[in-house]
Protein backbone atom coordinates (compact mmCIF):
# COMPACT_ATOMS: atom_id res chain seq x y z
CA UNK A 1 0.00 0.00 0.00
CA UNK A 2 1.34 3.92 -0.70
CA UNK A 3 0.80 7.40 1.17
CA UNK A 4 -1.26 9.34 -1.36
CA UNK A 5 -0.22 13.15 -0.69
CA UNK A 6 -3.18 15.86 -2.68
CA UNK A 7 -2.37 19.40 -3.17
CA UNK A 8 -5.56 21.42 -1.97
CA UNK A 9 -7.73 22.97 -3.81
CA UNK A 10 -9.27 26.15 -3.11
CA UNK A 11 -13.31 25.11 -3.05
CA UNK A 12 -15.92 27.87 -3.79
CA UNK A 13 -18.42 25.57 -2.70
CA UNK A 14 -16.57 24.16 0.10
CA UNK A 15 -19.29 23.92 2.55
CA UNK A 16 -20.48 21.20 0.48
CA UNK A 17 -17.45 19.29 1.00
CA UNK A 18 -16.98 17.08 4.53
CA UNK A 19 -13.53 19.27 5.81
CA UNK A 20 -15.77 21.99 5.39
CA UNK A 21 -16.08 21.92 9.46
CA UNK A 22 -12.31 21.40 9.83
CA UNK A 23 -11.07 25.19 10.48
CA UNK A 24 -8.32 26.05 8.76
CA UNK A 25 -7.22 22.74 6.49
CA UNK A 26 -4.64 24.54 4.56
CA UNK A 27 -1.93 22.10 3.07
CA UNK A 28 -3.04 19.37 2.24
CA UNK A 29 -7.04 18.24 0.79
CA UNK A 30 -8.67 14.75 0.60
CA UNK A 31 -10.90 13.48 -2.22
CA UNK A 32 -12.79 12.68 0.26
CA UNK A 33 -16.22 14.42 -0.38
CA UNK A 34 -19.03 12.75 1.53
CA UNK A 35 -20.82 14.34 4.18
CA UNK A 36 -20.80 11.42 6.40
CA UNK A 37 -20.14 13.29 10.21
CA UNK A 38 -23.62 14.97 9.88
CA UNK A 39 -25.67 12.03 10.36
CA UNK A 40 -24.04 9.55 12.96
CA UNK A 41 -25.81 6.44 13.74
CA UNK A 42 -26.14 3.98 16.70
CA UNK A 43 -24.26 0.68 16.68
CA UNK A 44 -27.17 -2.21 16.44
CA UNK A 45 -25.10 -4.38 19.10
CA UNK A 46 -23.57 -3.48 22.09
CA UNK A 47 -19.96 -4.47 23.34
CA UNK A 48 -20.78 -7.64 24.84
CA UNK A 49 -22.44 -8.78 21.94
CA UNK A 50 -19.74 -8.13 19.58
CA UNK A 51 -17.31 -9.64 21.63
CA UNK A 52 -18.30 -13.11 21.73
CA UNK A 53 -20.02 -12.77 18.08
CA UNK A 54 -15.86 -14.36 17.23
CA UNK A 55 -15.01 -11.64 14.56
CA UNK A 56 -12.24 -12.79 12.58
CA UNK A 57 -10.29 -10.68 10.09
CA UNK A 58 -12.10 -11.62 6.82
CA UNK A 59 -15.06 -10.02 8.10
CA UNK A 60 -13.73 -6.44 6.71
CA UNK A 61 -11.55 -7.33 3.54
CA UNK A 62 -14.29 -6.58 1.28
CA UNK A 63 -15.69 -2.90 2.05
CA UNK A 64 -18.85 -1.45 0.30
CA UNK A 65 -18.53 1.53 -2.04
CA UNK A 66 -19.94 4.03 -0.08
CA UNK A 67 -17.72 2.71 3.43
CA UNK A 68 -15.26 5.42 4.25
CA UNK A 69 -12.41 5.84 7.18
CA UNK A 70 -11.46 8.87 8.84
CA UNK A 71 -9.64 9.20 11.54
CA UNK A 72 -8.96 13.46 13.40
CA UNK A 73 -5.16 13.12 15.62
CA UNK A 74 -6.11 16.76 17.48
CA UNK A 75 -3.78 19.32 18.00
CA UNK A 76 -4.68 19.47 22.52
CA UNK A 77 -0.89 20.50 23.20
CA UNK A 78 1.12 18.15 25.07
CA UNK A 79 -2.13 15.58 25.76
CA UNK A 80 -3.61 13.95 23.26
CA UNK A 81 -6.84 13.49 21.31
CA UNK A 82 -8.13 11.18 18.41
CA UNK A 83 -11.48 11.19 16.87
CA UNK A 84 -12.30 7.73 14.73
CA UNK A 85 -15.84 7.84 11.83
CA UNK A 86 -16.38 5.12 10.25
CA UNK A 87 -19.14 4.04 7.96
CA UNK A 88 -20.86 6.58 10.58
CA UNK A 89 -19.94 5.05 13.74
CA UNK A 90 -17.99 7.31 16.44
CA UNK A 91 -15.25 6.84 18.23
CA UNK A 92 -13.34 8.98 20.76
CA UNK A 93 -9.79 8.42 21.78
CA UNK A 94 -8.67 10.52 24.74
CA UNK A 95 -9.81 14.14 25.23
CA UNK A 96 -6.49 16.26 26.18
CA UNK A 97 -6.01 17.95 29.25
CA UNK A 98 -8.88 19.96 30.90
CA UNK A 99 -8.24 22.82 28.96
CA UNK A 100 -9.31 20.74 25.79
CA UNK A 101 -12.86 20.20 27.18
CA UNK A 102 -13.56 23.84 25.08
CA UNK A 103 -11.81 22.61 22.07
CA UNK A 104 -12.92 19.04 21.85
CA UNK A 105 -16.93 20.56 22.52
CA UNK A 106 -16.46 22.82 19.89
CA UNK A 107 -15.17 19.90 17.75
CA UNK A 108 -17.70 17.46 18.12
CA UNK A 109 -20.43 20.94 18.19
CA UNK A 110 -19.01 21.69 14.41
CA UNK A 111 -19.51 18.46 13.13
CA UNK A 112 -23.11 17.55 14.67
CA UNK A 113 -21.70 14.76 16.42
CA UNK A 114 -25.11 13.95 18.78
CA UNK A 115 -23.88 10.50 20.15
CA UNK A 116 -20.49 8.36 20.84
CA UNK A 117 -20.70 4.92 19.67
CA UNK A 118 -17.15 4.60 21.80
CA UNK A 119 -15.30 6.61 24.05
CA UNK A 120 -11.62 5.16 25.29
CA UNK A 121 -9.74 6.73 28.16
CA UNK A 122 -6.75 4.86 27.51
CA UNK A 123 -5.17 5.38 30.91
CA UNK A 124 -6.83 8.15 33.71
CA UNK A 125 -3.73 10.88 33.47
CA UNK A 126 -5.38 14.38 33.28
CA UNK A 127 -3.47 14.86 29.90
CA UNK A 128 -5.68 12.21 28.39
CA UNK A 129 -8.92 12.05 30.33
CA UNK A 130 -9.08 16.11 30.88
CA UNK A 131 -11.14 16.92 27.89
CA UNK A 132 -13.61 14.58 28.09
CA UNK A 133 -15.67 15.93 30.46
CA UNK A 134 -16.51 18.27 26.88
CA UNK A 135 -17.40 15.48 25.00
CA UNK A 136 -19.71 14.58 27.44
CA UNK A 137 -21.18 17.73 27.52
CA UNK A 138 -21.51 18.13 23.85
CA UNK A 139 -23.33 14.61 23.24
CA UNK A 140 -26.75 13.34 23.99
CA UNK A 141 -26.14 10.05 24.29
CA UNK A 142 -22.83 7.84 24.61
CA UNK A 143 -22.52 3.57 23.83
CA UNK A 144 -20.00 2.31 25.32
CA UNK A 145 -16.93 3.68 27.29
CA UNK A 146 -13.58 1.73 27.73
CA UNK A 147 -10.85 2.65 30.36
CA UNK A 148 -7.92 1.00 31.72
CA UNK A 149 -9.65 2.14 35.62
CA UNK A 150 -12.98 2.58 37.14
CA UNK A 151 -11.40 4.85 40.10
CA UNK A 152 -8.57 7.24 39.86
CA UNK A 153 -7.76 10.75 42.69
CA UNK A 154 -7.77 13.79 40.46
CA UNK A 155 -10.56 16.22 39.61
CA UNK A 156 -9.97 15.13 35.98
CA UNK A 157 -10.77 11.58 36.45
CA UNK A 158 -13.75 12.25 38.29
CA UNK A 159 -15.69 14.89 36.37
CA UNK A 160 -15.28 11.97 33.61
CA UNK A 161 -16.77 9.89 35.74
CA UNK A 162 -19.68 12.20 36.82
CA UNK A 163 -20.41 13.34 33.06
CA UNK A 164 -20.51 9.41 32.28
CA UNK A 165 -23.24 8.38 35.44
CA UNK A 166 -25.16 11.22 33.65
CA UNK A 167 -25.76 9.91 31.23
CA UNK A 168 -26.02 5.97 32.76
CA UNK A 169 -22.99 4.35 31.40
CA UNK A 170 -20.38 2.85 33.58
CA UNK A 171 -16.41 2.44 32.34
CA UNK A 172 -15.59 -0.93 31.39
CA UNK A 173 -12.47 -2.47 31.26
CA UNK A 174 -11.41 -4.59 28.11
CA UNK A 175 -9.21 -7.52 28.07
CA UNK A 176 -5.97 -8.22 26.00
CA UNK A 177 -7.54 -10.40 22.93
CA UNK A 178 -11.06 -8.68 23.28
CA UNK A 179 -12.38 -7.53 19.53
CA UNK A 180 -15.49 -5.56 18.15
CA UNK A 181 -16.20 -3.26 15.35
CA UNK A 182 -16.55 -0.26 14.28
CA UNK A 183 -18.59 -0.22 11.46
CA UNK A 184 -16.29 -1.47 9.10
CA UNK A 185 -13.07 -1.35 10.91
CA UNK A 186 -12.23 -3.91 13.18
CA UNK A 187 -10.82 -2.77 16.66
CA UNK A 188 -8.78 -5.31 18.44
CA UNK A 189 -7.64 -4.68 22.74
CA UNK A 190 -3.95 -5.62 22.95
CA UNK A 191 -3.00 -4.37 25.92
CA UNK A 192 -2.20 -3.94 28.94
CA UNK A 193 -1.69 -7.42 28.98
CA UNK A 194 -1.15 -7.43 32.83
CA UNK A 195 -1.59 -5.42 35.37
CA UNK A 196 1.31 -2.94 36.20
CA UNK A 197 2.35 -0.71 38.98
CA UNK A 198 2.49 2.24 36.38
CA UNK A 199 -0.59 3.83 35.22
CA UNK A 200 1.33 4.67 31.68
CA UNK A 201 1.87 0.73 31.01
CA UNK A 202 -1.51 -0.03 32.34
CA UNK A 203 -2.83 2.49 28.87
CA UNK A 204 -5.17 0.83 26.88
CA UNK A 205 -3.37 -0.09 23.67
CA UNK A 206 -5.70 -0.84 20.79
CA UNK A 207 -5.48 -1.76 16.72
CA UNK A 208 -8.04 -0.76 14.04
CA UNK A 209 -7.93 -2.70 10.82
CA UNK A 210 -9.84 -1.06 7.90
CA UNK A 211 -9.50 -3.09 4.72
CA UNK A 212 -5.64 -3.33 3.85
CA UNK A 213 -4.95 -0.47 6.55
CA UNK A 214 -4.56 -0.39 9.95
CA UNK A 215 -3.84 2.32 12.94
CA UNK A 216 -2.34 1.75 16.29
CA UNK A 217 -2.75 3.86 19.12
CA UNK A 218 -0.70 3.14 22.48
CA UNK A 219 -1.94 5.81 24.94
CA UNK A 220 0.98 6.11 27.35
CA UNK A 221 2.16 2.51 27.18
CA UNK A 222 6.35 2.23 27.54
CA UNK A 223 8.69 -0.17 27.08
CA UNK A 224 7.44 -3.06 29.69
CA UNK A 225 3.93 -2.96 28.24
CA UNK A 226 5.69 -3.21 25.09
CA UNK A 227 7.65 -6.31 25.52
CA UNK A 228 4.76 -8.03 26.89
CA UNK A 229 2.55 -7.12 23.94
CA UNK A 230 5.40 -8.73 21.58
CA UNK A 231 5.97 -11.92 23.93
CA UNK A 232 2.03 -12.22 23.62
CA UNK A 233 2.14 -12.53 20.37
CA UNK A 234 0.24 -10.09 18.96
CA UNK A 235 -0.07 -8.53 15.52
CA UNK A 236 1.14 -4.95 15.86
CA UNK A 237 1.92 -4.56 12.32
CA UNK A 238 0.43 -1.13 11.36
CA UNK A 239 0.06 1.53 8.65
CA UNK A 240 0.20 4.23 10.67
CA UNK A 241 1.53 4.71 14.46
CA UNK A 242 0.04 6.92 16.97
CA UNK A 243 3.39 7.59 19.56
CA UNK A 244 3.28 6.67 22.31
CA UNK A 245 3.51 8.98 25.74
CA UNK A 246 3.94 12.04 23.16
CA UNK A 247 7.25 10.69 21.94
CA UNK A 248 9.03 10.08 25.29
CA UNK A 249 12.64 7.80 25.28
CA UNK A 250 10.92 5.64 27.09
CA UNK A 251 8.30 4.21 24.51
CA UNK A 252 8.61 2.94 20.82
CA UNK A 253 12.01 0.63 21.19
CA UNK A 254 13.96 -0.71 18.89
CA UNK A 255 11.90 -4.09 18.57
CA UNK A 256 8.46 -2.96 18.98
CA UNK A 257 8.97 -0.16 15.90
CA UNK A 258 10.36 -3.23 13.97
CA UNK A 259 7.27 -4.98 14.56
CA UNK A 260 5.30 -2.55 13.92
CA UNK A 261 6.86 -1.16 10.79
CA UNK A 262 4.53 1.88 9.78
CA UNK A 263 4.69 3.73 7.11
CA UNK A 264 3.46 6.80 8.96
CA UNK A 265 4.27 8.13 13.22
CA UNK A 266 1.71 11.09 14.80
CA UNK A 267 3.25 12.55 17.68
CA UNK A 268 0.31 14.60 19.94
CA UNK A 269 2.95 16.75 21.67
CA UNK A 270 2.79 20.42 22.97
CA UNK A 271 5.10 23.20 21.30
CA UNK A 272 8.03 23.61 23.20
CA UNK A 273 6.85 21.68 26.18
CA UNK A 274 8.98 21.05 29.63
CA UNK A 275 9.42 17.21 28.66
CA UNK A 276 11.62 18.05 25.55
CA UNK A 277 9.30 15.95 23.85
CA UNK A 278 9.85 14.52 21.20
CA UNK A 279 13.08 13.16 22.81
CA UNK A 280 15.96 12.91 19.82
CA UNK A 281 16.78 9.34 20.38
CA UNK A 282 12.86 8.21 19.51
CA UNK A 283 13.41 10.85 16.30
CA UNK A 284 16.48 8.61 15.34
CA UNK A 285 14.61 5.60 15.84
CA UNK A 286 12.13 6.85 13.43
CA UNK A 287 14.62 8.10 10.76
CA UNK A 288 16.05 4.55 10.86
CA UNK A 289 12.93 2.82 9.80
CA UNK A 290 12.26 5.43 7.26
CA UNK A 291 9.22 6.43 8.56
CA UNK A 292 7.40 9.79 7.97
CA UNK A 293 6.25 11.67 11.00
CA UNK A 294 3.51 14.25 11.35
CA UNK A 295 3.42 16.39 15.11
CA UNK A 296 0.59 18.21 15.77
CA UNK A 297 3.45 21.04 17.77
CA UNK A 298 4.48 21.75 14.19
CA UNK A 299 1.08 20.86 12.30
CA UNK A 300 -2.00 21.25 14.20
CA UNK A 301 -4.87 18.72 13.74
CA UNK A 302 -3.62 15.93 10.92
CA UNK A 303 -6.52 13.63 9.24
CA UNK A 304 -6.05 10.70 7.59
CA UNK A 305 -8.47 8.93 5.53
CA UNK A 306 -8.39 5.76 4.42
CA UNK A 307 -9.81 3.99 1.60
CA UNK A 308 -9.08 0.06 2.59
CA UNK A 309 -6.13 0.20 0.61
CA UNK A 310 -4.16 3.48 0.80
CA UNK A 311 -3.89 6.60 2.76
CA UNK A 312 -4.36 10.09 2.77
CA UNK A 313 -3.29 12.81 4.79
CA UNK A 314 -4.03 16.07 5.65
CA UNK A 315 -2.56 18.57 7.94
CA UNK A 316 -3.53 22.36 9.30
CA UNK A 317 -0.26 23.52 8.68
CA UNK A 318 3.31 23.05 7.36
CA UNK A 319 2.77 20.14 5.38
CA UNK A 320 6.15 20.24 4.14
CA UNK A 321 7.96 20.98 6.88
CA UNK A 322 10.67 18.91 8.27
CA UNK A 323 9.76 17.01 11.29
CA UNK A 324 12.68 14.93 11.68
CA UNK A 325 15.63 16.53 9.99
CA UNK A 326 18.98 14.80 10.25
CA UNK A 327 22.35 17.03 10.92
CA UNK A 328 23.01 17.34 7.60
CA UNK A 329 19.67 19.12 6.83
CA UNK A 330 18.42 20.51 9.90
CA UNK A 331 17.54 24.43 10.03
CA UNK A 332 17.56 26.93 12.92
CA UNK A 333 14.45 28.59 11.38
CA UNK A 334 11.20 28.09 9.37
CA UNK A 335 10.09 31.40 8.94
CA UNK A 336 12.01 35.02 7.94
CA UNK A 337 10.47 38.11 9.43
CA UNK A 338 10.95 41.53 8.01
CA UNK A 339 12.36 43.99 10.88
CA UNK A 340 11.28 46.85 8.71
CA UNK A 341 7.44 45.95 8.24
CA UNK A 342 6.41 43.36 10.47
CA UNK A 343 5.57 40.61 8.28
CA UNK A 344 6.81 37.02 8.20
CA UNK A 345 7.07 35.04 5.06
CA UNK A 346 8.28 30.98 3.98
CA UNK A 347 11.57 31.02 3.52
CA UNK A 348 10.75 30.76 -0.29
CA UNK A 349 8.85 33.67 -0.81
CA UNK A 350 9.66 35.47 -3.53
CA UNK A 351 9.02 38.72 -1.65
CA UNK A 352 11.34 38.30 1.25
CA UNK A 353 12.74 41.17 2.56
CA UNK A 354 16.78 42.28 2.10
CA UNK A 355 19.15 40.58 3.83
CA UNK A 356 19.99 43.43 6.05
CA UNK A 357 16.25 43.37 7.17
CA UNK A 358 15.26 39.55 7.41
CA UNK A 359 14.64 37.89 11.18
CA UNK A 360 15.06 34.22 11.49
CA UNK A 361 12.13 32.65 13.41
CA UNK A 362 12.21 29.59 14.82
CA UNK A 363 8.36 28.72 13.90
CA UNK A 364 5.29 30.08 12.79
CA UNK A 365 3.97 30.60 16.38
CA UNK A 366 7.37 32.65 17.51
CA UNK A 367 6.65 34.77 14.50
CA UNK A 368 3.14 35.11 15.72
CA UNK A 369 4.41 36.19 19.21
CA UNK A 370 6.91 38.15 18.30
CA UNK A 371 4.50 40.47 16.74
CA UNK A 372 5.16 39.37 12.59
CA UNK A 373 2.02 39.17 10.60
CA UNK A 374 1.51 36.45 7.86
CA UNK A 375 2.99 37.46 4.54
CA UNK A 376 0.02 37.73 1.88
CA UNK A 377 2.12 36.79 -1.22
CA UNK A 378 3.44 32.81 0.41
CA UNK A 379 0.25 32.60 3.56
CA UNK A 380 3.12 31.15 5.77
Amino acid sequence: MKIIYKTILILLFVSLFFFTACDGLSEQQSLQTEDSLVQPTTLDNDYSTQEQSGLVLDTISELSDDSEFIVYYLDVGQAAAAFIICDGYTMLIDGGDVGSSSLIYSFLNRHEIDHLDFIVNTHPHADHVGGLAGALNRVSSVGTVFGSATEYDTRAFENFVKYLHEHGVDITIPKAGDSFLLGSALIEILAPVRNYNDVNNNSIVLKITYGETSFLFKGDAERESEIDILEAGYDVSATVLKVSHHGSDTSTTYPFLRAVMPEVAIISVGQDNQYGHPHDNLLSRLRDADVTIYRTDLQGDIIITSDGYNITVVTQRNFDIITNPTEAVVEEFTHIGNSNSKKFHRPDCHTLPAEHNRVELASRQHAVDDGFEPCGNCNP
